[in-house]
C-alpha cells in the first residue's frame, strides 16, 4: 500500500501515512481527502478513491520540532543525489573532513558523493588535493524536510512541500 501526506489544518506537512489510515482518517471526518492517488479501493458497497495528501480538520498543536534527522536519504536529498565534488550521480557519503582526522558525522561535514571521487579522496582533506566543494554542507531547514528526508516523496505532494523549504531539493 502506498504513502498518504498529513498537512495540519494550516496546511503544514506533519509526515506520512499509510493510505489505509488516511482513509480511515477521511471516512471518520478527521481529516479532509485533498489530492487523491490515483488508486481505488474496491469493496462490496462500492468503491472509494484512495488519498494521496489529506488535510486534518483539527489543529494540532507541535510543541517541539527537533532537528531533521542525519539519514543517507536525507543527504542524498539536500545535495540533489549528486557528487559535491564532480555532479555525477551520487552512490555514497563522504566526510568532507574524515573522521579519522577528527570529523564530526554532521550535517556540516557529511555530503553525497560517487564512488570515485570518494575513493579518490579517501582520508585525505580537501586542501591537500587540490578540491573545493561546489556548495558548502549545511542542516536543511523547514518542514519539509521531515518528509524529504525520509526518502518517500511523491510528485503529487510538491506543491504542498515547496512552502516549507522543498525548494532547493527540487531545484
Amino acid at each position: 500500500m502506498s504513502r498518504t501526506l498529513v498537512l495540519n489544518a494550516t496546511y503544514e506537512p506533519l509526515g506520512v501515512i499509510t493510505e489505509r489510515r488516511a482513509l480511515i482518517l477521511v471516512l471518520n471526518h478527521r481529516a479532509t481527502m485533498i489530492e487523491e492517488s490515483g488508486s481505488v479501493l474496491h469493496f462490496s458497497g462500492g468503491e472509494i478513491e484512495l488519498p494521496s495528501v489529506i488535510r486534518l480538520n483539527k489543529f494540532v498543536r507541535i510543541p517541539y520540532r527537533h532537528a531533521v534527522p542525519l539519514s543517507r536519504r536525507a543527504i542524498f536529498a539536500r545535495d540533489g543525489g549528486r557528487c559535491v565534488y564532480c555532479s555525477a550521480p551520487a552512490t555514497s557519503i563522504d566526510h568532507v573532513i574524515p573522521r579519522s582526522r577528527g570529523g564530526g558525522h554532521n550535517w556540516e561535514n557529511v555530503v553525497s558523493a560517487c564512488h570515485k571521487c570518494n575513493h579518490l579522496k579517501a582520508d585525505k582533506q580537501l586542501k591537500e588535493i587540490g578540491w573545493r566543494l561546489r556548495q558548502l554542507p549545511r542542516e536543511p531547514v523547514g518542514a519539509a524536510w521531515r518528509i524529504l528526508g525520509t526518502g518517500q516523496t511523491n510528485a503529487r505532494w510538491l506543491q504542498y512541500l515547496e512552502p516549507f523549504g522543498v525548494a532547493a531539493a527540487t531545484a
